[in-house]
Order: C-alpha cells, then sequence, then structure tokens
C-alpha cells in the first residue's frame, strides 16, 4: 500500500469520521456542567466534517463534531444557548485569554 493510500475518505469527501453519539454526550455534558455556554459552528474542510466549538463564560472550551451546521443549531435551540457561524463573527476574546493563560500555566516551572 502506497503512502496516499492508507486514508481513505469518507461520506462526501472530507477524510473525517461523521458525528456519532460520543461527540454529543461530550457536549451536552460540557453545557450542563459550565455557564454561559456559547456555541460557535465551524465550517467543514476539505479535511474535517463541521464541527461545533462550545465556549464557557471563562473561555474553556471543547471542540466535537456536529451533523453539519443544523446539528449546531439544533443543539443549540435545544439546550437554549446562543449558537453562532464562527466564519462571520470570529472567536471571544475570551478564549483567546483563556488559551493564554494555559500556555503560561505549562510553562511555569512546578
Amino acid at each position: 500500500m502506497g503512502w496516499f493510500g492508507r486514508k481513505r475518505k469518507q461520506g462526501d469527501g472530507t477524510l473525517d469520521r461523521a458525528s456519532d453519539n460520543g461527540d454529543q454526550r461530550h457536549l451536552v455534558e460540557f453545557i450542563n456542567t459550565r455557564t454561559g455556554v456559547e456555541a460557535y459552528v465551524e465550517p467543514k474542510t476539505t479535511v474535517t466534517e463541521t464541527t461545533v466549538m462550545l465556549i464557557a463564560h471563562d473561555g474553556e472550551w471543547t471542540r466535537r463534531r456536529v451533523d453539519g451546521p443544523s446539528g449546531a443549531f439544533a443543539l443549540g435551540r435545544k439546550h437554549n444557548i446562543p449558537v453562532y457561524e464562527v466564519a462571520k463573527v470570529g472567536y471571544p476574546q475570551r478564549k483567546r485569554d483563556y488559551d493564554a493563560r494555559k500556555k503560561l500555566e505549562r510553562q511555569r516551572p512546578q
């Protein structure tokens, strides 16, 4: 088998797997255990299916696959959280601040 024959495209042209129940459970758990959660829909690419990034009030975040943009908006309606298209609005500053804090924590000597 050649180098480029190892990954097979799935579904409609991505190299990624589709959303599954584990993804949904993780997203629901994040919503139920954090406050101020907002959803940011990330568009499908040639490498990944549509994903949603959930961002809590303090900037903590998680990302999982969803069944297209409609799946992300349905999740938002079901759990009463706002849903934004990241291509239109970008990520909130609190997410970048959270990432910067975590990076500093990793760099500090133990």
